[in-house]
């Protein structure tokens, strides 16, 4: 038997009160100056993050007007999209915004109830079920104020909750260990990875190969725009720009999004065997990513990138730009304006190297092994951190399940 399940079997062996969280709770009307709030007291929905991941310092910081205070030991909960689980107990005073709720435990039941076991009832899975489940809108939902403090809430002895409290302390600085060590170790695999997949394609002897310009050794065909607006379950098989450098490896065989059939005459589109590269990022490393389409049939590209045809080995192509020497190279054809762009003709002025045909084809059969290697480990550590979330969630919604007291 558990510490926990002795203290309920001595404190409250025929359950625990429920009570609404108006009840024991209130929402923060104080409001405070915008000049007396920095990057590390001010909270907006964007700088919570989900799922007990705290928050981040926020690059905004408001000038004028008033924001609505918190106090350490407040519950902030994001009131946009509730699904995205946005809460965080407060380690300071500061302000938040319109978007964010401060719950604040009620004076009268300070010895009664505390805040960060009422962190871990807001933190709940029952709690998003609910929040969500009466949340108003349809594209940006919020939370309903009115039907949230009407959440029921249990109140175990205090000694409970603390204890409570204490294991899934423990528990989430274990979670986060394991995070931290899965993530170490799939980072120094990728390291191994780059830098064996860069050997292989160094090419020392420069006199093994053809080095071309891309340029002439294929043609770029820019994509045509659409937007989210043209997404639907079934129809033209698509690459949106963004899914490059987000969903996509070196090579793929099958696309996320599809469009609506109807816009078929005014799209462009890659060919099986095309590179798709795109020309537009945030970073200077994610312009120019590219991925090998060698799936059936054409699929339509977005205008932020263009299909390199060619005679080649696509994968090979692929690889290659991924390397650390092709990423120099292509730095410089980068224009650094707040968005990051290459054009074409810079692309086309880079020089690869073109080895034989057969010679392409082993360095790709070499690299797909390393490749699915790497993605197995990728898949695998995010797969056991999932399984131990999972594990957790389990227990800590075992924990904070009561059995009602009977009025």
């Amino acid at each position: 038997m558990s510490r926990v399940d002795e203290l309920i079997e001595e404190l409250c062996p025929d359950g625990v009160p429920y009570m609404a969280l108006g009840e024991v709770a209130a929402y923060s009307k104080t409001r405070i100056s915008a000049s007396a709030i920095d990057g590390e007291t001010f909270v907006g929905v964007d700088n919570l993050r989900s799922n007990q991941g705290g928050r981040t310092s926020s690059d905004y910081a408001p000038i004028t007007g008033n924001l609505t205070e918190y106090l350490e030991g407040d519950v902030l909960v994001g009131n946009i999209r509730p699904y995205l689980k946005k809460v965080w107990l407060a380690a300071n005073r500061g302000g938040c915004s319109g978007d964010v709720l401060a719950v604040r435990v009620n004076e009268s039941y300070r010895t009664a109830l505390l805040p960060a076991f009422l962190y871990r009832i807001l933190s709940s899975e029952a709690f998003f079920a609910y929040d969500t489940q009466h949340a108003k809108g349809g594209k940006m939902p919020r939370g309903n104020k009115s039907m949230i403090m009407r959440y029921r809430v249990p109140v175990p002895p205090i000694d409970v909750q603390r204890e409570i409290v204490c294991v899934l302390d423990l528990f989430t600085e274990l979670e986060a260990e394991l995070e931290a060590e899965l993530e170490a170790e799939l980072d120094a695999r990728l390291l191994q990875y780059a830098h064996y997949r860069d050997s292989l394609l160094s090419f020392r002897d420069a006199g093994a190969v053809r080095w071309i310009p891309m340029g002439e050794l294929g043609e770029f065909i820019r994509g045509r725009r659409f937007t989210k607006r043209d997404v639907v379950e079934e129809g033209i098989p698509a690459i949106h720009y963004g899914e490059i450098y987000t969903r996509y490896g070196a090579v793929t065989r099958s696309v996320a999004t599809h469009l609506q059939p109807e816009l078929a005459a005014g799209l462009r589109y890659a060919k099986h065997g095309d590179v798709v590269i795109v020309d537009v990022g945030e970073t200077v490393e994610d312009v120019g990513k590219a991925v090998a389409w060698l799936g059936e049939g054409n699929i339509a590209i977005h205008d932020h990138s263009f299909a390199f045809r060619h005679s080649e080995n696509p994968a090979y192509l692929s690889y290659y730009m991924q390397t650390a020497a092709f990423q120099h190279k292509k730095a410089k054809y980068v224009a650094r304006t707040k968005v990051k762009t290459l054009s074409m003709p810079g692309i086309a002025k880079i020089r690869i190297p073109v080895p034989s045909l057969e010679e392409q084809a082993r360095i790709v059969a070499i690299l797909d092994k390393l490749d699915a290697l790497v993605n197995d480990l990728s898949i695998g550590l995010p797969a056991e951190l999932a399984a131990r979330r999972k594990q957790y969630e389990y227990y800590r919604d075992r924990l904070l399940t009561f059995d009602e007291a009977v009025a």
